[in-house]
């Protein structure tokens, strides 16, 4: 199977995980936190949908062929670098809590609308983008980080990350899920 559609079954895996997960989740428990240190399960989502909505000017700007990389992903290895240890930091198997920028703090509250149905919507969007940048994936092309020009990798790597930071915050709303049901 090409990578391509490896990543694109993964994002419908995650998304049908998402459904059959939460779907039925009583609204409230969807956006409850089990303690002060960590997220609800709305919150978690709401941070991917903001964490890969962020990548979405880059790629409109690839396709418009406006894009201008950063002069340091000319530098060597370093692109290759920097995505590895990215793609590491969040398919880190023991979970180690990372900071996350403030553009991508959630803000999901209990006032908001269905976050299940967000997401849903998101993931279609991401997966056209996912489409659409095949010939840029093939290409090699180098891309910077949507925080930070000086932190660039491959957007093959950046589809890595995306899928598996999807995959590790979906595990975090799930084990915040057994924590509401065990409490």
């Amino acid at each position: 199977m090409e990578k391509q559609e490896l990543w694109i079954k993964e994002l419908h895996e995650i998304n049908e995980e998402v459904i059959h997960t939460f779907g039925d989740v009583a609204h409230e428990k969807i956006y409850l936190r089990t303690n002060s240190q960590s997220w609800s399960i709305a919150e978690n989502l709401d941070h991917l949908i903001k964490v890969n909505s962020s990548y979405f000017p880059i790629f409109q700007k690839l396709e418009a062929g406006t894009f201008h990389g950063a002069f340091i992903a000319k530098i060597g290895l370093f692109p290759k670098l920097l995505g590895n240890a990215i793609y590491k930091s969040v398919s880190d198997g023991d979970r180690k809590k990372v900071k996350t920028f403030p553009l991508w703090e959630p803000s999901a509250n209990e006032k908001a609308g269905d976050i299940i149905a967000e997401f849903q919507k998101h993931q279609q969007e991401l997966i056209h983008w996912f489409r659409e940048m095949e010939p840029f994936v093939q290409k090699k092309v180098i891309i910077h980080s949507p925080v930070n020009r000086l932190i660039v990798y491959s957007l093959e790597k950046a589809f890595d990350i995306i899928v598996s930071h999807e995959k590790r915050h979906v595990d975090q709303a799930k084990e915040v899920l057994a924590e509401i049901n065990y409490n």
